[in-house]
C-alpha cells in the first residue's frame, strides 16, 4: 500500500482506538485495586490461581492497549503493522497454552465448560484473529482492520468476563469460608 493510502486508512481507526486504549488502561488500574483488596480478605495460598486466572486478564487489557497505542502510531505503510499483528497473534496463541496448563494445574478449582471457552477457547480466537490480521493486513486491509478491531473488543470482554468472574468467586469462597468457622485471621508477619 502506498502512503497515501495507507494514512488514511488507519486515520480512520484512531477514535476506536483511543476508547479501546482508555477503556483497556481504566480496567487494569481497576484490576490493580480490586487484587489489592481482595488480598486482605483471602486466604494466602493461591495454589496458582493468580497465574492462571488474574494475570491473563491484565494481560487481555494490556493487549488491547498496545494495539491501540501501535495502531495510532503514524505508520508509513502496512508490512510494519502487519507483522506487529502476526507477532502478536502468536505470541498470544503460545500465551493462551500457558494459561490452559496453569489453569488445569489448579488444585483447588476445576475448570467447567464456561471457564474454558472464557480463558481459553475466545482468547485463543482474539489471538487467531491478529495472527490473520497481521498475515492479511497488506493484501485486505478493510478486513483485517475490522478483524483487529473485532479481537480488540472479544479481549476487552473477556477480560471483564474473568474479572467479574474472579472477584465473584473469591467473594462467594470467603462469605462461604466466615459461614463455617474459617474465618480465622493469622497474626501479621513481623
Amino acid at each position: 500500500m502506498h502512503l497515501s493510502v495507507t494514512a488514511p486508512l488507519l486515520t480512520r481507526w484512531v477514535n476506536f482506538y483511543v476508547i479501546a486504549g482508555s477503556a483497556a488502561a481504566s480496567l487494569t488500574g481497576l484490576q490493580f485495586v480490586v487484587i489489592a483488596l481482595i488480598a486482605q480478605m483471602r486466604p494466602s495460598n493461591t495454589g496458582g490461581g493468580i497465574d492462571a486466572f488474574s494475570t491473563p486478564t491484565i494481560v487481555h487489557f494490556s493487549t488491547v492497549l498496545l494495539l491501540s497505542a501501535v495502531l495510532c502510531a503514524p505508520w508509513d505503510g502496512l508490512w510494519g503493522t502487519g507483522a506487529f499483528l502476526a507477532v502478536c497473534g502468536t505470541v498470544g496463541i503460545g500465551y493462551t497454552g500457558i494459561v490452559a496448563w496453569r489453569a488445569r494445574r489448579v488444585a483447588e478449582y476445576r475448570l467447567v465448560l464456561e471457564d474454558w471457552i472464557w480463558h481459553v477457547i475466545l482468547p485463543l480466537a482474539a489471538h487467531a484473529m491478529l495472527l490473520a490480521s497481521g498475515l492479511t493486513l497488506v493484501g485486505r486491509p478493510t478486513l483485517a482492520l475490522f478483524t483487529v478491531a473485532a479481537a480488540a473488543m472479544l479481549l476487552l470482554f473477556v477480560g471483564i468476563h474473568n474479572a467479574w468472574d474472579t472477584v465473584t468467586f473469591l467473594v462467594i469462597q470467603r462469605l462461604e469460608a466466615g459461614q463455617h468457622g474459617g474465618d480465622r485471621r493469622e497474626p501479621p508477619s513481623a
